[in-house]
This record gives structure tokens, sequence and C-alpha cells, in this order.
């Protein structure tokens, strides 16, 4: 048996996710079925309709703008270790070339 190669990473519009999961909301298909009939894998939509539950307080959880800004603020929180970083190493070059 021959091993599945993985599907490439593809990304999709806030609008076609919204739409997908109004699609859900309305009932008339399973899950799966809309997973299927627009070539999707259902985590992925069964992941959109979660998260848009969440936005729209009917869940708890992270909102989508919380979680952009996490993500927006854990970046900044890298680059400035790595400022910092790059100042203690240039802090004890100079102490050296001092003595």
């Amino acid at each position: 048996m021959g091993k599945k190669k993985p599907r490439p990473r593809r990304s999709f519009t806030p609008e076609f996710k919204a739409e997908i999961v109004e699609l859900c909301r309305r009932g008339d298909r399973s899950v799966g079925q809309i997973a299927k009939d627009f070539d999707l894998t259902e985590t992925a939509v069964r992941l959109w309709v979660s998260q848009a539950e969440v936005d729209a307080g009917e869940r708890d959880g992270l909102t989508s703008g919380e979680r952009e800004e996490l993500a927006s603020l854990r970046r900044e929180n890298r680059r400035l270790r790595e400022d910092v970083e790059v100042l203690k190493r240039a802090t004890a070059f100079f102490a050296k070339e001092t003595r």
C-alpha cells in the first residue's frame, strides 16, 4: 500500500469561509458532505464552524481578533528578545575592549 501524498496547504478568504459556515448552519447537508462538495477537509470545515461560533459569542474561546492580536504580540515579543540578546552580546564585547 502506497502512502498518500499530503495535500498542499491552501488559504481561503474570510468570505469563502463565512459562506461555508452558513451552508453548515442551514443544516441542508452534513459537514462531511459540504466538505466533499467543495473539496475541503472535514476537519477544516469543523474548525471554521467552531471559530464562527466563538466569534458570535455562542461558545467560549479566543475570537479571531484576539487570535490575531496574540500572534502579533508573540512575534513582537520574539523580536524584542532577540534585540535584548544582541544588546547583551554588544555590551560584553565592548566591556572586553575597554579593559
